[in-house]
């Protein structure tokens, strides 16, 4: 099975982004994670375009961009032209699903489709064998630095039959606390995709964190 690691930017010196750009360009991730947060579906505000827009000129790996944000149908087409090659978007913050599914396929972009710790991942049934991928939350969306949620195992266990069902071969991505003591587990349950944001950017090797969490 394919590991990919997608160091989570949100973690990095924003006052010296292209260093860290550097960095991962220069290690064994194939992505880099950017979260982008509007202040309504999460409390926080992230970043904007011209960040990512900043971001792609100095890094060479995929933009990993998961968007937590109000009508995500309105800016599919923008991240797309910004730079994001991953474009993923939380089920429970849109009205049709299925149609920004469809708009960035039509950016000739991945998909992927989110869901946080307290939405059930039933949710997720009629679009896991239309999305590349499926991002489960392990920690609730908005914030850095949380706790990992045990509770995550059980529902990656639940995708993975949910996806048996409908013969779906989409990727599975964690987000939130992950870490070496963690990474193998997730392995284990199936998980394709770790985002890991402070394991990585507070390491004092970054590069090497990188290759202990592929290496688990």
């Amino acid at each position: 099975m394919k590991r990919i690691i997608s160091p989570s930017l949100l973690a990095a010196d924003f006052g010296n982004l292209k260093a860290d750009c550097e960095m991962i360009n220069a290690s064994e991730a194939e992505w880099l994670h950017i979260d982008v947060m509007d202040g309504s579906f999460v409390p926080n505000i992230s970043f904007g375009f011209p960040v990512l827009e900043a971001v792609r000129k100095h890094c060479t790996k995929m933009l990993d961009v998961h968007i937590m944000i109000v009508h995500p149908e309105k800016y599919v087409k923008r991240f797309a032209e910004a730079g994001a090659g991953m474009l993923t978007f939380h089920c429970e913050a849109a009205e049709n699903p299925q149609e920004v599914i469809d708009l960035i396929r039509t950016e000739g972009i991945q998909v992927g489709i989110s869901v946080n710790p307290d939405i059930p991942v039933s949710m997720l049934e009629p679009y896991v064998d239309k999305v590349d991928m499926v991002l489960l939350m392990s920690v609730y969306a908005g914030y850095g630095g949380q706790k990992f949620i045990e509770e995550t195992y059980d529902r990656i266990a639940e995708l993975r039959e949910i996806m048996k069902s409908r013969n779906a071969n989409c990727m599975i991505q964690i987000d939130g606390g992950v870490n070496p003591q963690n990474a193998q587990k997730l392995y284990e349950a199936g998980v394709n995709v770790l985002v890991a944001g402070s394991s990585v950017f507070n390491s004092a090797n970054p590069v090497e964190a990188i290759h202990q969490l592929l290496n688990v």
